[in-house]
């Protein structure tokens, strides 16, 4: 069995006029470096170990909700998710956002207001960053995270479907990741869902720019759920929440009506219900 070697790249040409201080100095801050690199290569190598061996979360479903944060609660788009994230909670599944304002905060509202019948959870998992605001009041549970790469990571670990609603760069970002994931098969059984029609010119770029040319597969593009309205993006998490519990025989407590104001409509059994 042939054994891999480190590539040493050659030093930078000596510089004569250099002082002799000034080299040493710039020596050991490249060799420090060098050493910081090394050490989060290895901290990386010691998580992908760690995830590779972490059991599954097989009692509970979970949805993550990518959204902007801009968007005013008197907007549309936040009443929307509003009731998409409601829908789902009353139906089993616990939320997970980037915990923010705007739709972010749409989507733990609506789980909120959704949780009493199986007393789904909210999950925030919020970036430390100069512009972002506190995380928004409607989370049980909040998760602090000092860069995008762990964020991300706990998001792809945590969910067991991926809700895209209106964004930008940031949206667009989450989505792009588990998209690329599916693709390469690295995750599987998991729905992408860009539920809304700003999406559009998305899968219109995909389709005429990047599979025209051969740059991705036809089949890529079916990867992800296109879908338009609350109804549509509801059912396809439906379908796979029921796989999810046929899959791992999850057991599910009975539902939890209110008691003042009536039973809510629907009967769907619950993924994740608290006991």
């Amino acid at each position: 069995m042939s054994r891999r070697t480190r590539r040493n790249f050659p030093e930078p040409p000596h510089d004569d006029r250099e002082p002799i201080l000034a080299r040493v100095r710039r020596r050991a801050r490249r060799k420090a470096l060098r050493g910081f690199d090394q050490a989060i290569n290895r901290l990386y190598s010691a998580i992908s170990w760690l995830d590779a061996r972490a059991p599954i979360e097989k009692r509970y479903f979970r949805v993550a909700i990518f959204g902007s944060s801009r968007i005013l609660p008197e907007d549309e788009n936040y009443r929307r998710v509003v009731e998409l994230a409601r829908q789902l909670s009353y139906m089993g599944c616990d939320i997970v956002t980037g915990g923010g304002p705007g739709l972010m905060m749409a989507a733990n509202e609506g789980a909120r207001s959704g949780a009493y019948r199986h007393r789904t959870r909210s999950f925030g998992l919020t970036i430390l960053l100069p512009i972002e605001e506190q995380p928004n009041p409607f989370l049980d549970e909040v998760a602090h995270h000092k860069t995008f790469f762990s964020r991300l990571h706990q998001f792809i670990r945590l969910s067991h479907a991926y809700l895209v609603v209106d964004g930008g760069i940031g949206t667009t970002l989450e989505a792009m990741m588990v998209w690329q994931l599916l693709q390469v098969r690295v995750i599987a059984g998991r729905p992408v869902i860009l539920a809304c029609r700003v999406w559009r010119w998305l899968r219109d770029f995909i389709e005429g720019e990047v599979i025209a040319k051969g740059m991705a597969s036809p089949p890529d593009l079916d990867l992800v759920h296109w879908v338009d309205d609350v109804a549509e993006a509801t059912e396809i998490v439906r379908q796979a929440r029921d796989r999810f519990v046929q899959h791992h025989d999850v057991r599910l407590a009975p539902p939890v009506e209110r008691e003042e104001g009536g039973k809510d409509e629907g009967g769907a059994t619950p993924a994740g219900a608290r006991p």
